[in-house]
């Protein structure tokens, strides 16, 4: 049980580590603090992915009764955010940190809304929260702690899980649209502005 806490925990608090980053992302005010950020989450992200992927590969190709072969079908249900994290959110975030190098030459430069608004959308910080949550409950097992011990339990752990991944998403989301409803440039309301210049 504890060699097996032991192999699930640094999985668990990389996952975590990241998923913190990634929430406090659209909060910065400056470039460059945006893109310090964002090279611990790509360092954070890379880690979890390495990580959950030897263990994964490691179970599947020994047959013995290993730390790592009864910590595997714990992962396994952190695979598939997982995936959607090494497809979607890396690429986001380099792009994301490529962006905010171009205004970090000065110490004190704003990060502007569309950088922000970047970062707050739901494939940079979704997928890793989500990944980092579905590592939890391999960890709660392997300390002892069975959440699945009867049918009514696992209905509910489902459950909670679901309203849980739901309500992220839709933080994610409301925060995004707020963000870029602010980058958008101002609506023009006089009609003499919008109109022709005469010389």
């Amino acid at each position: 049980m504890d060699d097996q806490l032991a192999v699930l925990l640094p999985v668990a608090a990389v996952w975590v580590a990241a998923a913190v980053v990634a929430d406090g992302l659209p909060r910065l005010d400056s470039a460059r603090a945006l893109r310090r950020r964002t090279g611990w989450l790509s360092v954070l992200v890379l880690a979890g992915l390495a990580l959950t992927a030897a263990l994964l590969l490691a179970g599947l190709q020994s047959a013995g009764g290993t730390p790592v072969d009864r910590a595997t079908p714990g992962l396994a249900l952190a695979a598939a955010p997982a995936l959607v994290v090494a497809v979607c959110t890396v690429r986001r975030v380099r792009r994301l940190r490529a962006g905010a190098g171009a205004f970090a030459r000065a110490p004190e430069t704003p990060a502007p809304h569309g950088l922000r608004a970047a970062a707050a959308h739901p494939l940079i910080g979704l997928p890793v929260q989500v990944t980092a949550l579905t590592t939890v409950p391999a960890v709660v097992s392997a300390a002892g702690l069975d959440l699945f011990a009867g049918a009514g339990a696992t209905g509910a752990a489902v459950t909670v899980g679901a309203l849980g991944i739901a309500a992220i998403g839709v933080r994610h989301a409301l925060r995004h649209n707020r963000l870029a409803e602010q980058a958008m440039p101002a609506a023009v309301t006089s009609p003499r502005a919008a109109g022709p210049l005469h010389v």
